[in-house]
Parts: C-alpha cells; sequence; structure tokens
C-alpha cells in the first residue's frame, strides 16, 4: 500500500470519527427534547479492486422499531377517541345530576309526585297548589335546560370537528412537504434526520386525531393511509372538508365529514375510520349525544302524557267556562273515527250543579241530552251534533286540529268517562285524546299516538316527499331515499309506498302502525345498525298541517326536540284554582253539586302517575315496553350512568396502552446517555488512532524527502 493509500485511509477514518462524534453531541444535546429520535450512523468500509481504502458514512438513520412505532399511533387514536367521549359523556351525565341527591332532575320528578299528594290532603290549600305547579314547571325547565345541555354538547363536538379537520389538513400538508425534502435529500446524499425527526413527531400528533398506518417509501419519506387503506400522504396530502352545523325548524342538522384523496375523488370519512379523536367526536355528536336525548325526551313525554291523562279525567271546582284542546294533527271525522266507549260532557253553574248534561256512546254512534232519547251521529256530523246536544248552554268549535268546548252565561263545563265502559281511542279517553283539559301544554305535536289505522285517511297529498338519510351505528351515512306520498289515500297506501323495495325505504327496514295508531320504523335483519332520520319533508296533512315527520315522528331528531316545548298551561300557571283536582260525579241527585270544592281524586290521580304502568316507546337503543315511570326513571338514571362508567373504564385502559407503548418506544427510540458516553469514547480514540497514521504517514513522508 502506498504512503498516499494509508493517507487517504486514515483521513477517511478521521471525517467518520468526526461525523460519528457531531451525531453523538447531537443525541446527548436532545436528551431531554420530547419527541426526539436519537440517530445513527451507518458505517462501512470503502475498498477499490478488492483493496480497503479507508470508510465512509453510508447513511445517517433515525433509530425507530416500525412495530413499536405502529402500536404507538394505534394506541394513541385509541386514546384520543376514548378521551373525548368520556369528556361528552361525562359532561352529559352532569346534566342529569346525582339520582340519590337532593337536586336534579330525578329527585324534581319525586318532589312533584309528592307535592300531588300532599296536595290530595288538601285540595283547598292555595300554597300546595301553588307548589305543585312550582314543581311541575321547575321539572319542565330542568328537562328543557338538560336537552339544550346535551344539545350544546353536540355542538361543542360539531366545533371541535371543524376545528380537527382544519389541524389534520395542517399536519398532512406538512408531512407531505416534508416528504419532499426528505426525498430529494436522499436522492443527493445528505443527511435526512433532522427533517425525519419533525415529521415523525408530526404522525404522532396525526394519530391523535385519527388512525394512521405509516410505510417507508423506498426513496426517503413515507406513505401514510388510513387503517382501512385511504391514502393520506405520501403521492400528495389528502384534504378533509367539513361544514359546520345549522339550525332546520328548531333543531340542528350535522354535516358529514368528507375526505380527498390525492387526485382522487371526494368520499365519506366515517366510512374508512376506525379510531381517533375525530371518530370519538362523531359517535358522540351521531351515537351518544342523540340516544341519551331520545331517552330524556321519551320519559318527559310520557310523564307529561300521564299527568295530562289525569288531569283531563279531573275538573276544577268551579268548572272552567272554557276547555281548548291540542292540535291532534288531525281533521276532526279522522279523529272521532274509532273512537269506542262512552263520555258524558257537563255544563255546571258556579256550586257545580249540572245544568245541561250531553251523553256520547261512541261504540253505538248516539247521543243523549239529560237522559233524554238517544239520537245518531257520524264523524262527519258529530261537531254539529255536539252543538246542537249543548244548544244554548254551550258550544263546540274545531280549528287548527284543535276541539274546544265553552259554556254560556258564566257556566262552566267539565268531562267524565262512563266508570264501566269509558271512552277510548289509541289508549286516551275523550277528553285526553284532544287534550281538553292538558295540565301542561306543547308548542308542537308531542304525542305521536294518533290513533289511526290502516284503513283511515292519511291526509296528505300524492306527490309530496320525505327524505330519509340512513347511517350504519357510527353515524356513517349509507344512502338518502326520498319518498313520494302514493296516490292511494288510506294509511295502508302510504305504508305499501313507504316500505316498496324499490320506491321506499323497504331494503333498510319497514314501517308499521301499531294499534294506537303510532308510526315506528324497524331495521331489517340484514342491516339492522341502519338507523333513520329525516333530512327533507314537504309532506302537509291538510292546508298548513304538520308534517308526516311532525305527525308520527318518524326520527330520533323530532322526537328529542319535544323536551323544550313544553309548559305549564297559562291560564293554570296564573291561578291555581284551575287545577283539575276534583272529579266529576254523575251519580248525585238532580240540583246536588256534581263537583265539590274539597274533592281530592284528581290530585290523588296525579300523585300515583309516578307508579302508573305505562308502555314506554323504544328509545336511545332501549327497547321499551310497559313499566311504571318511576322504574323508566330508575332505568335511565342507571344507563346514564353506565354510560359514563364504561367510556371511563375505555379511557383508562385506552391511555394506560398508549403510555406503556409510548415508554417501550422511547426506550428504544430515545437517548441513553450511558450509551451515548461509551459512543463518544470509542470515536474518540478513533479519531486519535487516524490522527496517529496521518502523523506517521507524515513522519514517513519527511524521512523519504530527507533520503532524496
Amino acid at each position: 500500500m502506498s504512503l498516499s493509500s494509508i493517507l487517504n485511509a486514515a483521513n477517511s477514518g478521521l471525517q467518520v470519527a468526526q461525523q460519528q462524534i457531531r451525531i453523538v453531541s447531537d443525541n446527548v444535546a436532545n436528551v431531554n427534547t420530547v419527541g426526539y429520535v436519537r440517530k445513527t450512523a451507518e458505517q462501512r468500509s470503502m475498498s477499490v479492486e478488492g483493496l480497503g481504502t479507508g470508510v465512509e458514512i453510508a447513511r445517517v438513520r433515525l433509530a425507530t422499531d416500525r412495530f413499536l412505532q405502529a402500536a404507538t399511533l394505534n394506541t394513541a387514536a385509541d386514546a384520543g377517541r376514548a378521551g373525548v367521549r368520556y369528556e361528552l359523556i361525562d359532561k352529559t351525565q352532569n346534566l342529569f345530576g346525582d339520582p340519590s341527591g337532593d337536586t336534579g332532575f330525578f329527585a324534581m320528578a319525586d318532589r312533584l309526585f309528592a307535592a300531588f299528594n300532599v296536595t290530595a290532603e288538601d285540595p283547598l290549600s292555595s300554597p300546595r297548589r301553588q307548589e305543585a305547579i312550582v314543581y311541575a314547571r321547575q321539572l319542565l325547565d330542568e328537562a328543557a335546560r338538560m336537552s339544550a345541555g346535551i344539545d350544546a354538547a353536540r355542538l361543542d363536538a360539531d366545533t371541535r370537528i371543524a376545528s380537527d379537520v382544519d389541524t389534520v389538513n395542517g399536519l398532512l400538508e406538512d408531512i407531505e412537504n416534508l416528504n419532499l425534502e426528505i426525498s430529494r435529500g436522499f436522492v443527493a446524499g445528505h443527511d435526512t434526520s433532522g427533517a425525519e425527526s419533525t415529521q415523525a413527531q408530526l404522525i404522532d400528533q396525526l394519530s391523535r386525531y385519527m388512525d394512521v398506518r405509516m410505510q417507508p417509501r423506498a426513496n426517503g419519506g413515507v406513505t401514510l393511509r388510513t387503517g382501512d387503506g385511504m391514502m393520506l400522504a405520501g403521492n400528495g396530502a389528502a384534504t378533509l372538508s367539513y361544514d359546520q352545523a345549522g339550525a332546520v325548524d328548531g333543531r340542528t342538522d350535522f354535516n358529514e365529514l368528507w375526505i380527498t384523496e390525492p387526485h382522487g375523488q371526494k368520499r365519506s370519512l366515517m366510512d374508512h375510520l376506525g379510531s381517533g379523536e375525530l371518530k370519538g367526536l362523531v359517535e358522540y355528536r351521531d351515537v351518544e349525544g342523540p340516544q341519551m336525548a331520545e331517552r330524556l325526551s321519551e320519559v318527559v313525554s310520557r310523564i307529561v302524557d300521564a299527568l295530562n291523562k289525569a288531569h283531563n279525567a279531573a275538573s276544577a271546582s268551579p268548572a272552567p267556562a272554557a276547555l281548548t284542546g291540542r292540535n291532534t294533527g288531525l281533521d276532526l271525522p279522522t279523529a272521532i273515527n274509532n273512537f269506542t266507549g262512552k263520555t258524558t260532557l257537563a255544563v255546571t253553574n258556579s256550586a257545580g250543579v249540572i245544568q245541561r248534561q250531553v251523553a256520547i256512546d261512541f261504540s253505538a254512534g248516539t247521543m243523549s241530552v239529560d237522559g233524554g232519547a238517544a239520537t245518531a251521529f257520524t264523524p262527519a256530523n258529530f261537531l254539529a251534533s255536539l252543538n246542537a246536544a249543548l244548544g244554548a248552554f254551550g258550544s263546540a268549535s274545531f280549528s287548527g286540529g284543535a276541539l274546544s268546548l265553552s259554556a254560556a252565561g258564566g257556566a262552566g263545563i267539565a268531562i267524565a268517562d262512563d266508570a264501566t265502559t269509558p271512552s277510548m281511542k289509541a289508549g286516551r279517553g275523550f277528553s285526553a285524546f284532544f287534550g281538553l283539559n292538558d295540565l301542561i301544554t306543547s308548542d308542537r305535536i308531542a304525542n305521536y299516538d294518533t290513533g289511526l289505522t290502516a284503513a283511515d285517511s292519511h291526509g296528505f297529498t300524492a306527490g309530496q316527499t320525505v327524505t330519509f338519510r340512513f347511517a350504519n351505528a357510527m353515524g356513517a351515512r349509507l344512502r338518502d331515499i326520498s319518498v313520494a306520498v302514493p296516490a292511494g289515500g288510506t294509511m295502508a297506501d302510504l305504508l305499501t309506498q313507504l316500505n316498496d323495495p324499490s320506491l321506499g325505504v323497504g331494503r333498510y327496514g319497514a314501517f308499521s302502525l301499531d294499534a294506537n295508531g303510532r308510526m315506528t320504523f324497524t331495521a331489517s335483519a340484514n342491516s339492522p345498525a341502519a338507523s333513520l332520520s329525516v333530512i327533507d319533508d314537504t309532506t302537509s296533512r291538510g292546508a298548513g298541517g304538520p308534517t308526516m315527520s311532525e305527525l308520527f315522528g318518524l326520527d330520533a331528531g323530532t322526537r328529542s326536540v319535544r323536551t323544550s316545548g313544553y309548559a305549564i298551561r297559562s291560564d293554570i300557571d296564573r291561578d291555581p284554582r284551575l287545577l283539575a283536582l276534583a272529579k266529576l260525579d254523575l251519580s248525585v241527585a238532580s240540583g246536588q253539586p256534581a263537583l265539590a270544592a274539597g274533592d281530592g281524586r284528581g290530585a290523588r290521580a296525579l300523585a300515583d302517575v309516578g307508579e302508573s304502568i305505562i308502555t314506554f316507546a323504544a328509545a336511545g337503543g332501549a327497547a321499551g315496553g310497559a313499566m311504571s315511570i318511576n322504574r323508566y326513571l330508575s332505568d335511565l338514571a342507571g344507563d346514564i350512568g353506565g354510560r359514563a362508567s364504561a367510556a371511563q373504564q375505555r379511557q383508562s385502559a385506552a391511555d394506560a396502552l398508549n403510555t406503556e407503548a409510548k415508554s417501550r418506544r422511547s426506550s428504544y427510540e430515545g437517548v441513553n446517555l450511558d450509551e451515548e458516553l461509551v459512543k463518544l469514547t470509542t470515536y474518540q480514540q478513533a479519531f486519535n488512532a487516524s490522527a496517529r497514521m496521518i502523523q506517521a504517514a507524515k513522519d514517513m513522508y519527511d524521512v523519504l524527502l530527507g533520503m532524496m
């Protein structure tokens, strides 16, 4: 070997040792830098025609382990998803309050029933009547506050989705820009470890928002995909897009989250997202939040309905001069059709003595006045027949889907069902079906037991449309289907059209009408996870009447907004004496009061509402069924608490796994000072050895030159 070769070899060793020392110094300097990945240099020998000519640094790499890196990315996404879900579910649980405490929604329901129980003991006490009204108002206000709180939490999730989309877009763009920088450096043979370290930190940040899979590229940089393989970066950056929610018809309509692959088409992101904070936010917004809101709405509406049934079965004493019903959403002939049993309308004076008595037998289709001969009526002429029967003592009218009764000359009007064969339609008596003496009113249709049968007219105009959206269990859109009202005019015709596989929703499930006229949707066996919502409804039952979704409460969104529309009837709120605490006694002798001021039987019925057995509809993932209101409240408290507890456990487990994965990755990728100091000593010695070889070669040159 020539002296020049020796000198070149020693010089390469000197340079490589300097580079290694510089890398070690960089590692030591960043020992406390969060997310820093230590560098390692690949050192290799050089040779020419089989003869060694020195050493060189082939490439500076980051000390990464792909398995540990993938585990960290996966657990970070799971932790992000679990963390945000627990945060929002816990916030919702706090809205309900402690079920065992003295405050909160559940305690207010108990206080309301107890207040009516106390009022029944002294129905003449104005303070006790007022207290019962106050507790009823508090319960409704608390329910409305909770409903608004759930909606606010969903809006918060929606806002965070929009913010996360902007963050993710920024991260993807930065990752792709670093891909270009790393590739250029790789081709030029430059040290790209700094850019790679920065890129790794950005990918770690991205994994908190969505699940990602990373694959190194042959020319440097990485290819990023979602868990199911959708391209995020590596050949251009994907773009996420989202429009924040807006309010439509008093409820919030949320939009879909989209992704456009590099050089690809726009698609739904939720179809390809497996985990991450974005997934957790969408799950709460579209699944958890709506389910809890729907269950709250169901129990509040059933409490209201049960209180109104009891209140309609009683009367104030003296009786009110007028009874104004709620909007049934039906025309009067349709509303009267299918009624069975008997009821009595009584016009009473201020002392409670009956002045005119109209007995209605719906089964027989007859009316009789003051025990006289029965005259026939039909649903079509019911109003005219009733006005004729009331005569000069009162009148009846029907407008906007609501029936109204009034007494003349300062008298009052009261209603009582027959004790043996009470009037009945859709599980309600005559007064309760029309809401003639409701305690609690609503600014919208809140009772979906329409009483309609398959043979009844549906009342909608042919060609009007309702558009349904079907989504999977995680809220991702499956399909939008627009269904037109058929030419056939019966409910059977409407159901056939709705359930048609090609013209309706038959591929996803079926609508059905129960015995009370409530329309429900059941997902088919091959798509059990499909949930239904209404995104557009141009139907109208008659001129200015309710839409199909309003009349039947076809989707959870429509049903959930009922909670915010309830209020104590305004005249009762102003005057507690109008509380219906007495019962009309039709068995008294002529000339004797049929309404007694001290009668508390109506108050007792109101107090017993909590223990009355009611058929609850399926809501928020709960099957429903026949049970008492108190039992349903207890189940609801358990469900909310169970959701929060399960979410907390998932968060703790996900955080623990993520912490362990990061710890193992850090122990491998992080800087170990002892190891680096050993390397530093080794490379210092290598540097000194190369320097001594250079010195020896120089000395030999000097000797040779001296000899010449």
